[in-house]
């Protein structure tokens, strides 16, 4: 791993892009990747959440913690970029009632233990250096049972080298994977890239699973999101993701904890 390249590093390069990249970006809905992938299966997903407690693990602007919040949840998100949490206080209403926090979600020491019925974690433990720390955070802030919805980037297509492979006239070949194997951070870039762009840690799927599991999580179920055929019509582009996967979308309940300090 780059020595410069740690989570604190990739918070300072979210804040320094924090306005450029999520100008576009609706406060509802999110970017086109949410809407039309992401969205839909972290929904298919979700349990009930009127009434419950909810952690927002890496809440960025926010756009999910007011979704979750306008359906009756009690919203705390965390974030570690001061700009994000700054957008994600203009863009959201009082009345809501979400609650958000500064914070690196590899120690959420600042959270009490199991003060959430669930926790949503979307597309952020790929911004962080101390992954399995992440998780082990995420659990202790769940009760017994409680529920963690997890979208990252596939691992399998997203690798610190992978992207379209196009002809000469720019029409796309194939998805190009390699170096899978490298479990490493690397910067993706952001335009104009004057001053590098964000940073990302590449991880196996085999990795994740394994922490995953190490950590004290059970394995509900899995969705690798492809686009629904009157997002198309919307999104048309869109049609070149039934041959690759961008993300992949885990649901996860915590294990019990017997006295004897054994999982169950």
């Amino acid at each position: 791993m780059h020595a410069a390249f740690d989570s604190a590093e990739a918070a300072r390069r979210w804040s320094m892009y924090a306005r450029l990249l999520l100008a576009e970006f609706d406060p509802e809905e999110g970017d086109p990747h949410r809407i039309v992938l992401l969205n839909p299966a972290l929904f298919r997903l979700l349990p009930d959440v009127v009434g419950k407690r909810v952690l927002d693990a890496g809440c960025g602007e926010g756009y999910l913690s007011r979704k979750l919040a306008r359906l009756g949840a009690r919203v705390t998100g965390v974030d570690y970029s001061e700009e994000m949490l700054a957008m994600a206080r203009e863009r959201t209403d009082p009345a809501l009632g979400i609650r958000y926090l500064h914070g690196n979600c590899e120690h959420m020491d600042f959270l009490d233990p199991g003060s959430f019925d669930l926790v949503v974690s979307n597309m952020m433990l790929m911004d962080l250096a101390d992954y399995e720390a992440a998780l082990t955070s995420m659990h202790r802030a769940l009760v017994d049972d409680g529920i963690l919805l997890l979208s990252i980037s596939h691992p399998c297509f997203t690798t610190p080298d992978c992207g379209w492979v196009k002809d000469d006239e720019g029409n796309k070949l194939h998805w190009k994977v390699d170096r899978y194997f490298a479990e490493e951070a690397y910067e993706q870039p952001v335009p104009p890239d004057a001053e590098g762009g964000l940073i990302l840690f590449h991880r196996t799927l085999s990795t994740y699973l394994r922490t995953l599991l190490r950590t004290g999580f059970l394995l509900l179920d899995v969705i690798e999101p492809k686009p629904a055929e009157e997002m198309l019509a919307r999104y048309p582009h869109f049609r070149d993701d039934f041959r690759m996967s961008h993300f992949i979308v885990f649901k996860l309940q915590k294990r019990h904890v017997t006295s004897a300090g054994n999982l169950t």
